[in-house]
């Protein structure tokens, strides 16, 4: 079994949940979980930790992110802004679930104000289990790319 590379940070309003969410994946062998809040002095806003995790995986460095602010949403609209993510805000784990098997998101961004301790975990569990169903999602995946070229091409 292939080791699973993840990058886990959030912003100060994300602190308690990035500790939930390391306990629970640290046990978990399948994956080697790397926080990066260490490579800040101080808490940054979050689009400097976004950007910082869409980066690294833009470039292949990390499999996955997992990214916590106040929503989840500001991670997600950084995020979003870097070649070959998909990042996906996700408040339910039906909505991480769907994210994986028909986007291939590979960040996910969760709340850290707006769910609780067991939801977090939830989210993350089914984010993680959950494959991308390939077939005429992988079309589409293919559309998001020729945009992602024809704009980043541009600027």
């Amino acid at each position: 079994m292939q080791t699973i590379k993840i990058l886990l940070a959030s912003d100060h309003r994300g602190i308690k949940v990035r500790a939930l969410i390391l306990d629970y994946l640290l046990p978990l062998p399948q994956y080697d979980v790397r926080m990066f809040n260490d490579e800040f002095p101080e808490y940054p806003d979050y689009p400097d930790i976004a950007a910082y995790a869409a980066r690294a995986l833009s470039e292949g460095h990390t499999h996955r992110a997992i990214l916590i602010c106040g929503t989840g949403i500001g991670m997600t609209v950084t995020a979003n802004k870097f070649p070959g993510i998909r990042a996906a805000a996700c408040h339910n784990a039906v909505v991480a679930e769907l994210s994986r098997k028909h986007n291939d998101s590979n960040i996910l961004c969760l709340s850290g104000d707006l769910l609780g301790e067991t939801s977090s975990i939830g989210i993350v569990a089914a984010w993680l289990q959950t494959p991308f169903e390939g077939g005429r999602h992988s079309n589409r995946l293919e559309k998001l790319r020729y945009i992602e070229e024809q704009n980043y091409i541009k600027n």
